[in-house]
């Protein structure tokens, strides 16, 4: 099993200054959604990235995925939506619960392999647009490789499979990761090392914090950008939003050391005073939360 990780081979030895960075890679491709595209570094995604969603039972992972499919299809893209989870008719009456209007394309297929002969075929039909596969979850897919059905070395293989064809063709892929019971991912650790983004929805459940049941949105690994940067979220009918987003520059220029997320103050706070917690101590507090120290 051979994963990915260039598209070029290059020997070793060779001078930096010759290596030619491919002006796809230097080119983001917007998500539509902006408190999501800041958090991944300004700008949304950049082609060939492999992207894992995990978060806490009940945190809206699967709406936000649904939600991005929705956005990334507005920005002119082609997004594939893969579901091993539910129905297709579930996925279709959570759409119009969400009132999602640009639609995705949709696919319930356990074979990798089809899910990514289809993105090869809407990659030679549209060139010029970017493919995004989106597969909620990853343990659903299997890749064939074992007559009497999948093991816990499945989910790595499709993944293998995933990643080499996001780093073959420039795709971009966002999957769901398998997690515990508290949210933390349960897969392999394989995967974890295999993905370029790792992203978090984890439920703050420390009394003493000023986020106290709050959702907490992280991302805790990225290649392509800055990782920690921590949002206070809120999931609604639409899907999940950050709250106070008007506080977070919309300009990619800004500095992330200098963004703030705001909370609500807390009954008993003086009248005027507005309670604020800096980004960098909601990042340290998720830290806890993921971790348990909290």
């Amino acid at each position: 099993m051979n994963i990915k990780t260039s598209t070029n081979d290059v020997k070793i030895g060779t001078d930096i200054r010759q290596i030619h960075v491919p002006d796809k890679l230097r080119q983001r491709q917007d998500l539509g959604i902006d408190w999501v595209n800041h958090a991944l570094g300004g700008g949304g995604m950049t082609p060939s990235t492999v992207g894992m969603l995990t978060g806490s039972p009940g945190s809206g992972k699967s709406t936000m995925m649904r939600q991005l499919a929705d956005s990334i299809t507005g920005q002119g893209h082609i997004a594939i939506y893969n579901t091993g989870e539910e129905s297709i008719e579930q996925v279709k009456m959570r759409v119009e619960d969400m009132e999602l209007t640009h639609g995705f394309q949709i696919g319930q297929e356990t074979f990798v392999g089809k899910v990514l002969a289809h993105a090869r075929e809407m990659q030679a039909l549209y060139p010029k647009k970017q493919v995004f596969v989106l597969q909620d979850s990853l343990q659903t897919l299997d890749d064939g490789h074992y007559k009497n059905g999948t093991t816990s070395v499945t989910p790595v293989r499709c993944c293998a499979e995933l990643t080499n064809w996001a780093k073959e063709t420039y795709g971009i892929v966002l999957f769901i990761g398998q997690v515990t019971k508290s949210g933390v991912f349960a897969g392999k650790n394989v995967i974890r090392h295999m993905v370029d983004v790792h992203m978090e929805v984890l439920r703050d459940e420390d009394p003493k914090s000023d986020t106290y049941k709050r959702l907490l949105f992280e991302v805790s690994k990225n290649r392509f950008g800055y990782t920690g940067k921590t949002y206070v979220v809120n999931l609604g009918k639409k899907g999940l939003s950050a709250i106070d987003y008007e506080d977070i520059p919309h300009t990619d220029g800004t500095s992330p050391d200098d963004w703030v997320s705001e909370v609500q103050v807390r009954p008993g706070t003086r009248s005027g005073v507005q309670a604020k917690v800096t980004a960098d101590q909601v990042a340290e507090h998720a830290e806890k939360v993921r971790t348990g120290r909290a």
